[in-house]
């Protein structure tokens, strides 16, 4: 992980060491912020910036506590909610999470940075919080009963998360009611893949593949379950990112690889311009027509993900507008063993479409009714019983159809005899 170097010219106050614990790490994450720091909000102004590290570094600080206190009030002044600060315990909890184990109620949450409120991402399919029925979008009003006005992510997390085995109320406002529901806290061991081969009315063999996040093992499943429908004579392929809450840009570059032979995937960028652009590498381990399902919980690397298959015209996407997290966090360790994932980027889909707010829009929406929403249980997904795949599927007959009928034609091949002949 990189850590900030020193050396930028800028003035210290006094006698105060910047090497001296705990102002060491205070000025650690100011280094980061004025090197790297890309402003999508508007309130980073340079100058306010050097002067805030100059009237930090001129206080005492009697321990961490403090320091980490003044660290959250400097970030908190660019009015970004990816941006933060993560004491020793939340960074080492973090990097669990991207691991692909957790322990709590399964959500992704997120600041909502107009109102200041926690906001449900997404739940984490087959986790504690998926089957009490939290929604995306829902907002935490309480935890346990006690108000999150007020709260960081940070300070959410350390009231859901809990011993394995109670039991943590969350009160969620959803259309203007609020309702309570109780789960009990688990050991979430996230297989980030679930895929089977359907069969469509007209009988076509159908592979149905749900990516649920994109953690750690996600690019190795989606491999394996790719090879095995592909085994089983799929003739294409609904993708359900419907509730995808992201994860590592790594992993959906990568599965985007292996749905794609060429073209761009995505650029980040940063306060300096382009600075990454990751393409296709000709490894795609499939040809076939693909639709991919999206709704408003599919952010970040799903975005990504369906931005580039959508750009490139590999597949049409279904469902509704998507969560609109462009965003790129950089994470890096501090001195201390604490940690700050700090915005650095924004994601562009090889249109150039700015993902972040925006969101990404499908070929054909479809919406689910709030009655359809209420009764369709996880297994019910990906079957006729679900609204959004029974269109992907016609959808995905449509792109066959036409797939097949283009094959057929092209003049030039050695099947144009055969085309020929059909029509004696």
């Amino acid at each position: 992980m990189a850590l900030s170097a020193p050396g930028l010219g800028l003035p210290t106050s006094g006698s105060s060491s910047i090497t001296d614990s705990p102002k060491e790490v205070i000025d650690q994450v100011w280094q980061i912020v004025y090197r790297d720091y890309l402003d999508s909000t508007g309130e980073y102004d340079p100058q306010k910036w050097k002067k805030l590290r100059r009237d930090l570094l001129a206080k005492p600080y009697a321990g961490t506590s403090e320091s980490y206190e003044a660290i959250r009030g400097m970030l908190a002044s660019l009015d970004d909610p990816y941006t933060r600060f993560l004491d020793p315990k939340e960074f080492k909890e973090m990097q669990i999470e991207t691991s692909g184990e957790l322990m709590g109620v399964g959500i992704q949450i997120s600041l909502d940075k107009d109102t200041k409120e926690i906001v449900v991402v997404s739940p984490i399919e087959g986790t504690p919080a998926s089957r009490a029925g939290v929604q995306p979008k829902d907002v935490i009003v309480s935890i346990d009963g006690r108000s999150t006005k007020g709260m960081t992510t940070e300070d959410a997390v350390k009231l859901i998360r809990g011993k394995e085995g109670t039991e943590v109320t969350l009160g969620l406002r959803r259309k203007g009611e609020v309702i309570a529901l109780p789960m009990v806290r688990a050991r979430i061991e996230i297989h980030a893949v679930d895929s089977q081969l359907n069969t469509s009315p007209g009988g076509e063999k159908v592979g149905y593949i749900r990516l649920k996040q994109f953690n750690a093992n996600a690019a190795k499943e989606m491999r394996a379950a790719i090879r095995k429908l592909e085994a089983e004579g799929a003739s294409g392929y609904v993708l359900d990112l419907r509730s995808n809450p992201g994860g590592l840009l790594e992993a959906s570059v990568d599965i985007a690889r292996q749905w794609l032979d060429e073209g761009t995937i995505v650029s980040t960028k940063t306060r300096n311009g382009i600075q990454d652009v990751r393409r296709a590498t000709g490894s795609a381990l499939t040809q076939r027509p693909v639709v991919v399902l999206v709704n408003e919980g599919s952010a970040s690397a799903s975005e990504i993900l369906s931005g580039a298959l959508q750009d490139n015209h590999r597949a049409q996407l279904v469902g509704q507008k998507t969560f609109g997290k462009g965003l790129v966090q950089s994470v890096r360790g501090l001195a201390d063993g604490s940690g700050l994932t700090v915005t650095i980027a924004k994601y562009l889909t090889p249109n150039g479409t700015d993902i972040h707010k925006n969101g990404i829009r499908p070929d054909v929406t479809v919406e689910m009714t709030e009655e359809e929403v209420k009764s369709l249980t996880i297994e019910d997904l990906g079957t006729k019983k679900d609204s959004q795949y029974r269109i992907a599927e016609t959808t995905l007959m449509k792109a066959l159809k036409s797939a097949n009928a283009t094959q057929t034609f092209r003049p030039g091949l050695s099947n144009l005899t055969s085309a020929l002949a059909s029509k004696r």
